[in-house]
């Protein structure tokens, strides 16, 4: 039988079983912690530093999504004077090393570093811009990666290789220089990458995004001498109406036929 403790979060009092990492204990006692490297559907790393929180008698700040309740009794302060300030200051040097070009990035309104900077109130930053002017890579048929937006949080590489054990990408060189990159400076299209996309699904920023066709389609649908078709991957009609607020799971195969043939499509190939 699990081993249940008690444990204190902002001085709210919470049972949890040992073991838990703080950042779910937080959850169970109604409070929240801003993340960005963190992700439910992978091994947390503590890569960012952003879920930091106090623990009464710890000498240092503690990254609440990688550290367990280890003991009954915990304090736990997830919004301190020193916490905020750890935050901010992790926050800033990361917009530090990022571009700003919010307005024409294809993650506008929907980065996860982008809410998180509103979130903590951080308009400006004093430290000066640090980052590496790397060239986006356009090999790929159907992935585009600019690692000029790397923040480095690892995400991308943890579902390539844990996940779907594929093993095209990886994290290279050291300190500032370390980036999200690829065997003897290939193209993504010429590594053993099967165009799955969950590197795109998990990567909080502009850093990796799919290549977009829609203006070859568009000019194919409104170009009388065509007989347009759509093939759609099985995925699609379940994973494309989460993004309409249904339940995940939901099977949508009727109304995105109806939707692709009103914008004009001649057949729908459902494989």
């Amino acid at each position: 039988m699990s081993e249940m403790v008690k444990i204190k979060i902002n001085n709210v009092d919470v049972e949890v079983e040992k073991g838990t990492m703080l950042l779910d204990a937080i959850k169970k006692a109604g409070f929240s912690v801003p993340t960005l490297c963190y992700h439910e559907d992978l091994k947390p790393n503590g890569t960012c530093g952003i879920c930091v929180v106090e623990v009464k008698g710890s000498p240092t700040l503690k990254r609440s999504c990688c550290t367990p309740v280890d003991r009954d009794g915990m304090e736990i302060n997830t919004f301190s004077k020193k916490v905020k300030e750890a935050r901010e200051t992790v926050l800033k040097l990361i917009l530090a090393d990022h571009p700003d070009d919010c307005l024409t990035c294809i993650k506008n309104q929907n980065c996860e570093l982008q809410s998180l900077a509103e979130q903590l109130d951080i308009n400006e930053t004093e430290y000066d811009k640090i980052f590496n002017e790397y060239e986006a890579d356009y090999n790929s048929s159907a992935i585009i990666r600019d690692p000029r937006k790397c923040i480095k949080c690892g995400r991308c590489v943890q579902v390539c290789q844990e996940v779907q054990t594929v093993f095209a990408i990886d994290m290279i060189n050291r300190g500032h220089d370390t980036v999200m990159g690829l065997p003897f400076e290939m193209g993504l299209g010429e590594t053993v990458c099967v165009n799955c996309g969950q590197c795109i699904m998990v990567c909080p920023v502009g850093a990796i995004y799919e290549k977009s066709y829609e203006k070859e389609v568009w000019n194919a649908l409104n170009d009388p001498s065509k007989h347009v078709i759509v093939q759609e991957a099985p995925a699609v009609r379940v994973a494309i109406g989460e993004e309409f607020g249904m339940e995940p799971g939901t099977v949508t195969s009727g109304k995105m036929h109806s939707a692709l043939k009103r914008l004009g499509f001649d057949k729908v190939f459902d494989t």
